[in-house]
């Protein structure tokens, strides 16, 4: 285990399939850092578990009845923001997995996923770690590109210097263009950002990771 895992991590399981819960329970209590505190046969009975047994980690289905994992998560972050939900589903379509990736879970693995990656992953997403089955990987960068909208990297380096405090005429300035030139640089962001003014515009390029 490591000396690190000073903590057994408790387990909250939510499937629609009694037998896939009791498969996913037996692989992971096979590890004497894990304990399975609780099961859910839907994405409402795991939100009221939550409040409940207070689990470090959630595991739960995509597609379950009314509630579904992407929801479900919502509602268990509102409520316990400190606890961790993964994702374990058969299905790895581009938008599933962004769906769930912005709901605030920490991770999204397929129920093919072997006993190793799945202890691992519970461990790793307690450990406050974004764990996601290697395939998947791939699908959530495209998704996540096809999303953002590509900002120039003139157009970066206005929005950074208005996150400086600079005005259109001192940005221009600094960059050696006029000041009309800032004005439509701020423009055509905002237009790609959907957004209005600049402080959203700034707000947003950094939320989405398009200033780092």
């Amino acid at each position: 285990m490591g000396a690190e895992q000073a903590a057994t991590v408790r387990v909250l399981l939510a499937d629609d399939h009694p037998v896939v819960r009791e498969g996913l329970c037996a692989m992971l209590e096979s590890d004497p850092g894990i304990e399975v505190v609780g099961q859910a046969g839907s994405g409402e009975e795991a939100v009221t578990l939550v409040g409940r047994l207070a689990p470090d980690v959630v595991l739960l289905d995509l597609r379950m009845g009314e509630l579904d994992g992407v929801g479900a998560t919502g509602q268990i972050l509102r409520q316990a923001p400190g606890t961790k939900v993964v994702i374990v589903t058969t299905y790895e379509e581009d938008s599933d997995i962004l769906r769930a990736v912005e709901a605030g879970a920490a991770g999204y693995l397929l129920k093919g996923s072997s006993r190793a990656e799945l202890i691992g992953a519970v461990h790793g997403a307690a450990r406050g770690e974004t764990v996601l089955t290697p395939s998947l990987a791939t699908k959530l960068f495209r998704a996540r590109a096809v999303e953002a909208p590509l900002l120039s990297g003139r157009e970066c380096e206005v929005l950074r210097l208005v996150g400086q405090g600079l005005t259109n005429a001192e940005i221009g300035r600094e960059l050696f263009i006029g000041e009309a030139t800032v004005k439509t640089h701020l423009l055509r962001a905002f237009k790609k950002l959907e957004v209005s003014d600049r402080t959203a515009a700034v707000m947003t390029a950094w939320e989405r990771g398009l200033l780092s």
